[in-house]
């Protein structure tokens, strides 16, 4: 069983990612959902937990952090996600619940620290949130038991040509956490376009229950980048982490030493992955497990059993 915190800017993918975990109860306990900004405001990213989960009938506390990064300027990804982070489905309601008055750093905090087992936290969006966490209270890392993280790249960015949207955001941070001694599997760019979402898949989708309803809604506005770029698939970024959670076996993982870029003007959030072999690293300093592969059948099939299970559980 995966004990997890949800930390993201949800996000038509996050939300995705998030009830990926949810279909799947028996492997994987969702303690909490902090948000910070990145796709949207993280007013809206904490509106968007709170209605989905209203959608379903879950009640999993939702902790608001971050509303900037560290110290650079807010790049929100409204190109993607439209102004709310999750347009293209307005049949669902605002919620009447409210966030935790705690600050999200604060609440992990506690979350952590009152916990007697290690607890796994599942980042998707940019690392400020757990940058604080582990700077503020460095206690609170020896009850992580990894994090599993949404971000970085090994060559193909998004932001830059070299950097991902998530660790470009706050790079900064995502220093920080590089630079713990947080045990990281990094799921990059690679590994998402590998596990993507053939478009013609989509199509073919129909809404049979609240599950499939939700997934058709979101993924017809969210693939529409797609199909500018005359692409034949979609990643759904950040459903990749929660995937290796639970298929790992689907994944070409490999060890490396990883460093973030924070004063390159064409690499600014690079995460440079060190290959230089045995000759210069006679061993990998603080290695993590970058994702650079996955078989993408298995992944898609995993990934739409999983709604129609919440279909099963959850009739329109």
């Amino acid at each position: 069983m995966h004990r997890i915190i949800i930390d993201g800017d949800p996000g038509h993918d996050d939300i995705l990612a998030f009830l990926t975990a949810l279909a799947h109860p028996e492997e994987i306990e969702i303690l909490a959902y902090s948000t910070v900004v990145g796709n949207a405001t993280v007013e809206n990213c904490s509106r968007n937990a709170l209605k989905v989960q209203d959608y379903f009938g879950v009640a999993i506390p939702v902790a608001q952090g971050y509303e900037q990064p560290l110290t650079r300027e807010l790049h929100l990804a409204y190109q993607f996600h439209g102004k709310t982070g999750l347009d293209g489905a307005p049949f669902l309601k605002e919620s009447q619940r409210r966030v935790e008055k705690k600050h999200a750093v604060e609440y992990l905090k506690d979350v952590l620290l009152s916990s007697e087992e290690k607890i796994e936290i599942v980042s998707m969006g940019p690392l400020t949130n757990i940058a604080m966490l582990i700077k503020t209270y460095p206690e609170v890392i020896a009850k992580i038991e990894r994090l599993i993280m949404m971000g970085g790249c090994f060559s193909l960015g998004n932001a830059l040509p070299k950097s991902e949207f998530n660790i470009y955001h706050d790079p900064e941070a995502a220093r920080i956490v590089f630079d713990s001694p947080l045990k990281i599997a990094m799921a990059g760019i690679e590994a998402c376009f590998a596990g993507a979402i053939l478009l013609k898949d989509i199509e073919a989708l129909q809404a049979k229950g609240k599950g499939t309803r939700l997934l058709k809604s979101i993924l017809d506005f969210y693939s529409q980048y797609a199909y500018k770029n005359n692409w034949d698939r979609i990643p759904i970024f950040d459903v990749t982490p929660i995937m290796y959670l639970l298929k790992p076996e689907i994944f070409r993982v490999e060890q490396y030493h990883v460093e973030v870029e924070i004063k390159g003007e064409v690499t600014l959030g690079m995460t440079v992955c060190d290959e230089r072999g045995p000759v210069y690293l006679p061993e990998v300093i603080n290695p993590r497990e970058v994702l650079l592969d996955c078989d993408r059948e298995e992944f898609s099939k995993a990934f739409f059993d999983s709604f129609r299970i919440l279909d099963e559980r959850y009739e329109l």
